[in-house]
């Protein structure tokens, strides 16, 4: 198995940060893949037909994205740290994509090609200027597939960031990272486990490890640019369900779309963030949540500039009765 090996000074700089360049680097891998997972299906039922077109007319593209998505291993050049907490800014990560140079590039991709499990065509990497390549090519696709949907995937990543932030105030890192990945757990004192497999320990420095959610798919991976390293992994909240089951007594007391709301509620939301995970209207969830503040089972507190919603006590009482 692999380690990612902290100091106590790593373990307490520890932190979150959102990263565009994750999310689409997810994405794409997502769009390149024939099967996703259900919950994003009908998204790539909608775009692989424009995904396909893209690459039909960018053989740099294609070859990028051939790769990215069939190794165990991805080039650091796509995989680099964010630097900017939940502020980052896409242009500052493809500024650091665009810097790796040709000799950087040639030798992180050949390392990917030595794990891949498909055959790899390296033509693509026959011309000068990779880095700056690369980033053109991941602009495109974030430009192309994820940030018309950005608004609705930031709120579900900062969701997920909330979630975190409670389980290490209540709990500390050990359960806040449990279950991050499908592999993830503390191992020791000292150690996350982050793979099943055999690679080498990572040892993070007094730098910390930053964790970044990403809504697309169940895979995980590491970014590394010593001494900075980060552990990309799936948000909960995007497989939500949508719809209710027949012969659902929450439903049939509350309401459709209230029992969605309070089932949501297991994990505290704003207003925002359930609007977007439900794919409603936020006119639609303050409806709701009013009348289920009003019967007692949701409550609303500040935090800073919004508005968090719990489930009550009566709340919870109610869901272990009828959920």
């Amino acid at each position: 198995m692999t380690l990612l090996r902290l100091t106590p000074t790593a373990l307490s700089r520890c932190r979150f940060a959102l990263s565009p360049l994750a999310e689409t680097l997810g994405a794409l891998i997502t769009l390149h893949r024939p099967a996703p997972e259900p919950w994003l299906r009908d998204w790539h039922e909608r775009h692989r037909p424009g995904y396909r077109a893209w690459l039909a007319g960018d053989p740099f593209a294609t070859g990028l994205m051939h790769l990215v998505s069939a190794t165990k291993f991805l080039p650091d050049l796509v995989a680099v740290p964010p630097t900017g907490g939940t502020g980052t800014r896409l242009r500052d990560e493809l500024a650091a994509v665009a810097a790796f140079s040709d000799e950087e590039t040639r030798a992180t991709v050949a390392d990917a090609v030595a794990k891949a499990w498909e055959p790899q065509d390296t033509a693509w990497l026959d011309t000068t200027g990779l880095g700056p390549k690369v980033a053109t090519a991941l602009a495109e696709g974030w430009r192309r597939f994820v940030e018309p949907d950005w608004p609705r995937r930031r709120a579900l990543l900062e969701r997920d960031i909330m979630h975190r932030a409670g389980l290490l105030a209540a709990y500390g890192w050990k359960e806040t990272v449990r279950n991050m990945t499908r592999h993830s757990v503390w191992v020791g004192d000292d150690a996350i486990r982050f793979s099943d497999q055999d690679y080498p320990d990572r040892w993070i420095t007094d730098e910390g490890l930053v964790f970044v959610p990403k809504t697309t798919g169940v895979g995980a991976w590491t970014c590394e640019r010593p001494p900075l390293y980060a552990l990309v992994y799936p948000a909960r909240g995007p497989a939500a369900e949508l719809t209710d089951p027949a012969g659902d007594a929450l439903a049939t007391l509350l309401g459709p779309g209230r029992a969605r709301v309070l089932r949501e509620l297991r994990r505290p939301a704003t207003s925002t963030q359930l609007a977007y995970t439900l794919e409603v209207s936020l006119g639609t969830v303050s409806t709701h949540l009013a009348v289920l503040r009003e019967a007692g089972v949701v409550a609303g507190a500040r935090v800073g500039r919004a508005v968090v919603y719990r489930l009550t006590d009566r709340g919870g009482k109610l869901m272990a009765e009828l959920d």
